[in-house]
């Protein structure tokens, strides 16, 4: 009787849950839609195209000028004015994944790469998010109802296909695939910030060749874009760098703006990233999944440039917490928590997260200092240097297991 009484009490939970997350879903879906109708062109997209038209009729070198940045926006007819928020600084590769849209009219140009995105969040959710059945569609309409994910997708912003590297970087690292783990991370040059950490965790947890596979996809692609932008290039987009770490709120999510000291912030968020792969190595022999929970938690806290779209890397590092095995049964609870402080941070501002996040952490490291041997020997045989490792290439386990978008996101400029 009281196993039926768990059991139904659960089955109601699952059910408002589910109810929840679509009823906001669908909610966020409409307000994206009436951003768009009420100013098409107010998004990261237009400087992406923008930029990419640059490099077509002027050369890469130039997409950084700022006059020339103005000239493809008129041309657009966006009636943007490059201001400190409104220009492109993102990396070359952004404007190249634009490139192949130019020709096309800029409205639907607009929709074929949300469409990408869209497909980018199924895709991540495909592989990294926990649970089995109609259940896990739960976690896919939540996503769409979160602010960081809506908010990211209005924008234009490329942070799910970030996210969308590193969930098939540890679904190719679970079936015995580590150097293409590594190459899925060159997904990072499109935001660096949002996962800076996860390349050298997969080193310092004995995933070797993970980290050389990641290594030639960056280089690579940082190789590009260097030669791309030539050396004027390259200073130019330095300067930008520079001015966009110099503006205030690009911090406002970071711990610079509670610590007051932007020196002294600096050297707590190294000091965060150092731990940060100290955890990760204490976590060598578990689960895969602990090799890039610490990164994307610790790099968040450590990154010195954080907008709210940029938040989505932290749900899948929580989708991903909630794949592991042995944990609390409170953690659900707490993740909730995390998750609802994010959705209010236009209310409530950013202490709740930020509170969040280091809990999140010092929650992480206490796992990774009771180290159990049991639960390093029952997850050995995932480590790519176990010589008892094997494929047979057909089994995958991944389990299958405007202004703003809305009111709730109104304060928060675009990035």
């Amino acid at each position: 009787m009281v196993g039926l009484k768990v059991q139904r009490w659960r089955n109601l939970g699952v059910a408002a849950g589910a109810a929840t997350a679509f009823l906001f879903a669908v909610f966020d879906l409409y307000q994206w839609a009436l951003a768009y109708a009420a100013d098409r062109f107010h998004n990261d997209f237009t400087f992406y195209v923008a930029a990419a038209r640059i490099g077509l009729k002027h050369g890469w070198t130039s997409i950084y000028d700022l006059s020339m940045q103005q000239a493809e926006l008129d041309a657009l007819g966006s009636r943007i004015h490059i201001a400190e928020l409104a220009r492109y600084i993102s990396p070359p590769p952004v404007a190249w994944l634009a490139l192949p849209l130019t020709p096309l009219p800029y409205e639907v140009g607009y929709w074929v790469w949300s469409a990408t995105l869209l497909t980018a969040l199924a895709l991540t959710w495909y592989l990294a998010a926990p649970g089995r059945g109609p259940e896990r569609l739960i976690h896919l309409a939540a996503a769409l109802g979160w602010v960081p994910v809506i908010y990211g997708l209005q924008l234009g912003q490329p942070g799910l296909f970030v996210a969308l590297g590193v969930a098939g970087s540890y679904a190719l690292l679970r079936v015995g695939r580590p150097f293409l783990a590594g190459m899925a991370l060159g997904a990072l040059a499109l935001k660096p910030q949002l996962a800076f950490l996860v390349p050298v965790a997969l080193l310092v947890s004995g995933r070797t060749r993970a980290f050389c596979g990641g290594v030639v996809a960056l280089g690579l692609l940082g190789i590009a874009s260097a030669i791309a932008l030539g050396p004027s290039g390259v200073a130019e987009y330095s300067a930008r760098l520079n001015f966009a770490a110099s503006v205030p709120v690009n911090r406002e999510l970071t711990l610079a703006p509670l610590l007051g000291i932007l020196p002294v912030s600096r050297v707590i968020q190294a000091a965060i990233a150092l731990w940060s792969l100290v955890l990760a190595y204490r976590f060598r022999g578990r689960a895969t999944e602990w090799i890039f929970v610490v990164p994307l938690v610790g790099g968040l806290l450590a990154s010195p440039y954080l907008h709210l779209d940029d938040l989505v890397v932290l749900g899948l590092a929580g989708w991903l917490y909630l794949r592991t095995d042995r944990k609390p049964r409170w953690a659900w609870v707490f993740l909730l928590g995390v998750a609802l402080a994010i959705e209010g941070l236009p209310v409530w501002g950013p202490l709740p997260m930020i509170v969040g996040e280091v809990a999140a952490l010092v929650l992480v490291s206490v796992a990774a200092l009771k180290h159990d041997d049991r639960d390093a020997e029952h997850h050995r045989s995932e480590r790519e240097d176990d010589g008892g490792l094997h494929s047979d290439g057909k089994h995958v386990a991944v389990d299958r297991r405007p202004e703003a978008v809305d009111d709730r996101a109104r304060s928060l400029p675009p990035n």
